[in-house]
């Protein structure tokens, strides 16, 4: 990182936009947020625009809250408490503000800033970087920052390469060859396409970077029209577009990548398929995500917990793990797991067999269970003899199948099948 972007940095803000409940994760966000959600054995899935915007050399955060915010904020109170205020360091915690003229509910992604705009003016940021908090990637965000002041744009939008036909879920940017975004859409049926490979588009991030007070007059400049909707890609990216400047900044440029990770690594794990694999990569020899990187740490709240354990050694019975992650606290006793990620205090019990499993912590899965391609939620204790992976039809009836075949499993499923 050279000097500029370094004191680029210090002079900004970071504003995790952390609301939103992930409604396909379907039971698994019923009482937590998606950016609550657990990932790679030890972390939940804000850990990582956080620990970016740490590493970046960026100490103000502030974090909006909505959904089911009890797991988050409880998350981010013990793992997220270091900042110190007398080396003008912070991270606020933001719900949706209870306002005589205003709902309680935040309206849109805007206006969680909107809401907020006494906090990031008491700060004084210079710039503000406005991050979506549920997604898994690692970025230098001084990096796009020293972008967006040498390119005096108005806004910068951080954007992914995404093949054309997938970029319909995202905001999209039709860009000309000085990375000016021309026109900024959001889920079109017709994706534009980049201007030198026409198989692909530029999908929005949900990162922005703007100069403080500008995004501050701008928000309320806009809070007077009719018709608008609250919301950045919505409303605020393609009124700047129109009337302003707005510049895309490609991932490329500020990942982060260790000897590795061979190419850019940007997950969004918004379902259940994409949630199981992107947990069961990590368990490869060489993963397309390197979490060992130590000049890139994913900070988190780390439990105290005794190291994980493996015993019996009987025909049969042997506890053993073959390319698999398993954290502190876990028993693997007389059990076999091939390709699995267990998170903390994950108890198996002898002659079970798990393969494609993601158990998150503190589930028990009791004798002679036959699990394959299987997210367990938390706590949740498999029955002796449960078999999941095997009989697509009887899965189906009794647990959340995906199109892919992974099945999603909760207590109060595994309290059906005993009642």
């Amino acid at each position: 990182m050279d000097r500029q972007s370094t004191r680029l940095a210090q002079q900004t803000m970071a504003f995790v936009l952390a609301g939103g409940r992930g409604s396909r994760l379907y039971e698994l966000t019923d009482r937590r947020a998606k950016p609550a959600m657990y990932f790679g054995g030890k972390s939940r899935i804000i850990d990582f625009a956080l620990s970016n915007a740490v590493n970046s050399g960026i100490r103000r955060i502030g974090v909006a809250t909505q959904y089911k915010a009890h797991s988050l904020i409880r998350h981010l109170q013990r793992g997220w408490s270091f900042f110190r205020a007398e080396r003008n360091e912070s991270l606020d915690i933001l719900p949706a503000s209870q306002q005589l003229d205003n709902e309680n509910w935040y309206k849109g992604t805007a206006d969680a800033v909107t809401q907020n705009i006494d906090i990031i003016r008491g700060y004084a940021p210079k710039y503000i970087i406005i991050l979506a908090g549920d997604h898994i990637y690692k970025q230098d965000y001084s990096l796009m920052i020293k972008h967006h002041v040498l390119s005096g744009a108005d806004v910068t939008v951080g954007c992914i390469e995404v093949p054309r036909e997938d970029a319909k879920g995202f905001g999209v940017m039709k860009v000309d060859s000085a990375d000016q975004i021309l026109d900024f859409v959001e889920k079109p049926a017709d994706p534009p396409p980049m201007p030198d490979n026409p198989d692909m588009a530029l999908a929005s991030m949900g990162i922005y970077v703007f100069e403080t007070e500008y995004l501050c007059r701008l928000l309320d400049e806009c809070s007077k029209e009719d018709g608008y909707g609250h919301d950045f890609g919505g409303d605020i990216i393609p009124k700047i577009v129109r009337e302003g400047s707005a510049n895309a900044h490609p991932f490329s440029r500020s990942c982060v990548r260790t000897g590795l990770e061979e190419k850019p690594y940007w997950r969004d794990v918004g379902t259940i398929d994409a949630f199981w694999q992107a947990n069961v990569d990590l368990t490869d020899f060489e993963p397309e995500l390197d979490l060992y990187d130590n000049e890139w740490p994913i900070w988190t709240y780390s439990e105290l917990t005794p190291p994980a354990k493996f015993i019996h050694n009987e025909e049969g019975r042997r506890g053993h793990a073959v390319s698999s992650m398993v954290s502190g606290g876990c028993i693997i006793s007389g059990s076999r797991l091939d390709q699995c990620l267990l998170f903390t205090g994950v108890k198996t019990h002898s002659f079970a067999e798990l393969e494609g499993v993601v158990a998150m912590p503190y589930v028990v899965i009791n004798r002679k269970a036959r699990l394959r391609n299987v997210v367990i939620d938390r706590g949740v204790e498999i029955p002796e003899g449960l078999v999941v992976g095997e009989n697509p039809e009887l899965d189906a009836k009794r647990f959340r199948r995906s199109e892919n075949g992974i099945c999603m499993i909760t207590q109060p499923m595994i309290d059906r099948l005993e009642s």
